[in-house]
């Protein structure tokens, strides 16, 4: 006998989730089943549809404690062509990735599909032709509750969503996961913008602005997707741990296969070994280096003397040194790569001899033109009038040789400056010199300046804040046909050469016409924290908005002064990990060898960041340098006045302290045995 259909309404969407995910496993093994071996006619054709079955296979994966499903959306009237004659409602689950039957019907709607936006954009006020919205609750993979907002309804209250609440404040495994079933309107307008234009957010902690671009990439690659596949997705982290963090959460979005890089790994020409002083390294990273280095690339061309003669059979043809000089100087003019240029020099040279050649009664053809390009002479004038540039050996030198900078540098650097900028022992060789992390970037610029850089199709630049001009103009190379994505706190800059406004910022990145958007509403920060924290912005950031937390957590600050150091800081993160979830204890760099040693001998397992948080091990020990961009359900702050105290100066150590302050959702302890900063007493 069929079984009987259940009348209770969870238990139905439990059956609908066992047979989605049911679904999804047929699907996978439809895909796994596929033979390929009378379709392909050869072994790269066979080579290519095996990597696509398997790219498939890898996207149907059913993540086991990822919910397939987070919310469904019964419609007022039918969106389906085959439904609307019928003039009732239709009804959709929204999930991370589309799920259909047998017979091709939809079990479960892709998060980014049109259909889906209504999930996160209705209102009561604006219900969208929306009659209920549900979200479903969660624990592990398993499906424990359901929550309804009747959006027509005008009896019923407009409350603020305890499940909502309970999945922002969930404890996570680890310090970074997606936010796809608590985007809020103002995230989702940012989510979906168009592709052809570049925005701009500016974020204060806890708004979920990593987590709006990674959304943002994933909801591209699925709204235009062959484009992208052509031109490829990159996003871009200040560091690997940052980047080992939201690698997590792509897969959970639908995507497996989006590019990651820190801005040093764009930049790899040279090995770096060195590190410059702050003023040297603020210096290297000034938009003023793009013209010193643009002047070094051309410091070569020179404009000939002698004619070319170019000798074919018995008869030889003369180009004057005037002609020549004529051909360098217009393309000294144009706007083109130095190695573009090069490589057309014996084109218009040889197209002078050709011109010549027809005067003289005779027809030449394109292949004339190519072999006279390649004659011996013609090749002579191009080596000596526009010699190739190396650019890391070019930059070598510049740096290196104190009269080459000053010819370059001349009206744009001072005297004290191009002193500055100097290596203070000058490099031998490319594999050698001590190559820093700003000198990187140079060769990267030099490199640019000679042939230009691959485009990719969208971009995603996140702490932005601290990228010099010149680390913008090399982001800015890999989108210049293409879009970005630029996430960012001023407030958090904690470089020396930290952007000092977004308009600045994009006018290196080549966006100056970028959307800048404000997010200052903050979701996983809780108010008593950001409010504490937020004492310190008209000393780092004057004029910039306060965030405010959505989240109202009474205790979730302690301030703790403390004089035995080391009991009290094994004391606080016993107590935070009795609680559930991750517990991050971060400290002034200097301080981190000794507190893992403590650690250690106290027998509490610990991790570094960029390490995955396990039931085994929930305590991550960060350095304050590295604590940008993560965070931890408890948070214990070791010492505020050391992670000032390990920065060149006070702003920056205040910004780098604002970071640590803003890194917990649940909980904050503070531990200081020195004073704490006036900001902040």
């Amino acid at each position: 006998m069929p079984a009987t259909p259940t009348t209770d309404p969870l238990q139905r969407e439990r059956d609908h989730l066992a047979a989605s995910r049911s679904a999804l496993r047929a699907m996978r093994e439809d895909v796994e089943s596929l033979d390929i071996r009378n379709v392909t006619g050869t072994w790269v054709t066979a080579v290519i549809l095996q990597n696509q079955i398997e790219a498939r296979i890898a996207a149907l994966a059913d993540l086991s404690d990822t919910p397939l499903f987070f919310g469904r959306l019964d419609y007022l009237h039918a969106i389906s062509e085959e439904l609307s004659e019928g003039g009732g409602g239709e009804s959709f689950y929204i999930g991370r990735r589309h799920v259909h039957d047998a017979d091709g019907d939809p079990m479960v709607i892709d998060w980014r599909a049109p259909v889906s936006q209504p999930f996160y954009r209705a209102s009561r006020a604006e219900p969208m032709d929306v009659e209920r919205r549900r979200r479903f609750g969660y624990t592990g993979g398993e499906l424990t509750a359901y929550e309804d907002e009747h959006l027509t309804d005008p009896s019923e209250a407009d409350t603020a969503s305890a499940l909502l609440a309970t999945e922002i404040e969930k404890p996570r495994v680890g310090p970074m996961r997606d936010i796809v079933a608590t985007i809020q309107p103002e995230q989702d307008e940012i989510v979906r913008s168009d592709i052809t234009g570049t925005i701009c957010v500016q974020g204060a902690p806890g708004t979920g602005k990593t987590a709006v671009g990674l959304h943002r990439v994933a909801y591209l690659l699925y709204a235009h997707r062959e484009r992208l596949a052509r031109t490829g997705t990159l996003v871009i982290g200040p560091n690997n741990a940052f980047l080992s963090y939201i690698e997590q959460v792509l897969p959970a979005l639908g995507e497996l296969e989006v590019a990651q890089a820190t801005v040093q790994q764009l930049v790899a020409h040279v090995e770096v070994r060195g590190e410059d002083d702050p003023e040297a390294a603020r210096l290297k990273g000034d938009a003023r280096m793009a013209e010193v280095l643009r002047r070094a690339v051309r410091a070569g061309i020179t404009l000939p003397t002698e004619p070319c003669v170019v000798v074919r059979g018995s008869r030889r043809w003369r180009v004057p040194a005037y002609e020549l000089a004529e051909i360098i100087e217009e393309l000294k003019g144009r706007d083109i790569r130095y190695g573009a240029a090069r490589d057309a020099l014996p084109q218009r040279i040889a197209h002078a001899v050709l011109l010549k050649m027809e005067q003289g009664g005779e027809a030449p053809d394109d292949r004339v033109q190519d072999a006279v390009a390649r004659n011996s002479a013609v090749k002579a004038v191009v080596k000596e009038c526009w010699p190739a540039v190396d650019p890391a050996k070019l930059v070598l030198r510049l740096l290196s040789e104190p009269e080459f900078l000053a010819e370059c540098a001349e009206g744009v650097l001072t005297a004290e400056e191009q002193q500055a900028v100097l290596w203070p022992k000058p490099g031998r060789s490319v594999k050698t010199a001590r190559w820093t992390p700003a000198d990187a970037v140079l060769v990267d610029e030099a490199t640019d300046l000679v042939q230009r850089t691959p485009s990719l199709g969208h971009v995603v630049l996140d702490e932005a804040q601290d990228l010099s001009p010149m680390q913008y103009r090399a982001v800015g190379r890999r989108c210049t046909t293409g879009s970005a994505t630029v996430l960012g706190d001023l407030a958090q800059g904690t470089t020396p050469w930290a952007t000092a406004s977004w308009p600045d910022a994009l006018h290196h990145l080549g966006k100056p016409d970028a959307h800048v958007e404000e997010l200052t509403k903050g979701f996983r920060v809780p108010e008593e924290v950001i409010a504490y924290a937020s004492r310190l912005l008209p000393a780092i950031a004057p004029g910039l908005a306060p965030a405010t937390s959505v989240r109202d957590a009474p205790g979730s600050l302690v301030i703790r002064p403390v004089t035995e150091w080391e009991d009290a800081v094994l004391d606080a993160c016993r107590e935070a990990l009795k609680n559930e979830g991750s517990t991050g204890l971060i400290a002034a760099d200097a301080r981190i060898p000794r507190l893992a040693e403590l650690l250690t001998a106290a027998g509490l397992p610990f991790l570094s960041p960029g390490t995955e948080t396990s039931t085994e091990a929930r305590l991550t020990l960060v350095p304050a340098s590295l604590a940008k961009g993560l965070e931890y359900d408890y948070v214990v702050l070791d010492e505020p006045a050391a992670v000032i105290a390990g920065e060149p100066d006070e702003r920056t150590g205040l910004r780098r302290l604002y970071v640590a302050l803003t890194r917990a959702v649940s909980g904050l302890t503070v531990l200081h045995g020195e004073p704490l900063p006036e900001q902040l007493r």
